[in-house]
C-alpha cells in the first residue's frame, strides 16, 4: 500500500533530523500520489519552536503550490502530531494525515486529545495512525537511548541506519 511507501520516505526525513542532533521526526506532503514537499524536525538548530517536521513540510508545500491551503494533499509523519501541528494541518485543509508512532505525551490525534474530532471546528481531516508505527517508535527509542548513553559518556551520539 502507498501509505507504507510514503511513511518510509518520512522515516528517511527523520534520519536527516537525527544527523543534525534533532529529535528524529520526518514528514512528507503528498498530492496525487506524488511527494511534493518534505520536512524534518529543526527547532534546535533554527532556534524556532515551530520548526517541527510537519510545519516544515507544510511550509514547503504551500510555497511550492503558491497557496496556504493544501486541499487534496496528504501529510505523512513518523510521530503523532502535537496540537500546534494538528492546528496547522486543519488550517491548511489537508485531506488526510497519516502518522506512525503514537505520542503519549503530546499527541493530538487521540493519545492526549483528538483535535481532528472536534465537531465545532470547521474542517475535518481524515486521520490514520499506526502506519509503520513500530518502526517509527523504535527509531525514537534508539535516538533517546543513544542520547542518554552519550550523556553518560558510554556511546557517541550518531544516527544508525536500519
Amino acid at each position: 500500500m502507498m501509505d507504507t511507501v510514503f511513511m518510509q520516505q518520512a522515516i528517511a526525513q527523520a534520519h536527516n533530523a537525527w544527523a543534525l542532533g534533532e529529535v528524529p521526526v520526518g514528514a512528507v506532503v503528498v498530492r496525487d500520489g506524488e511527494v511534493i514537499a518534505t520536512g524534518f524536525n529543526q527547532p534546535i538548530g533554527t532556534h524556532d519552536p515551530t520548526a517541527h517536521a510537519e510545519i516544515m513540510a507544510l511550509r514547503a508545500a504551500a510555497a511550492l503550490l503558491g497557496n496556504y491551503r493544501l486541499p487534496g494533499c496528504e501529510l505523512y509523519v513518523t510521530l503523532e502530531p502535537c496540537a500546534m501541528c494538528s492546528g496547522a494541518m486543519m488550517h491548511a485543509r489537508l485531506a488526510r494525515v497519516v502518522y506512525g508512532a503514537p505520542d503519549p505525551k503530546t499527541g493530538a490525534c487521540g493519545s492526549i486529545v483528538n483535535l481532528f474530532e472536534q465537531e465545532k471546528l470547521n474542517h475535518h481531516t481524515e486521520v490514520v495512525g499506526g502506519v509503520l508505527g513500530e518502526e517509527c517508535g523504535a527509531l525514537l527509542k534508539r535516538f533517546f537511548a543513544e542520547r542518554r548513553a552519550a550523556l553518560r559518556g558510554t556511546l557517541p551520539l550518531e544516527p544508525t541506519q536500519d
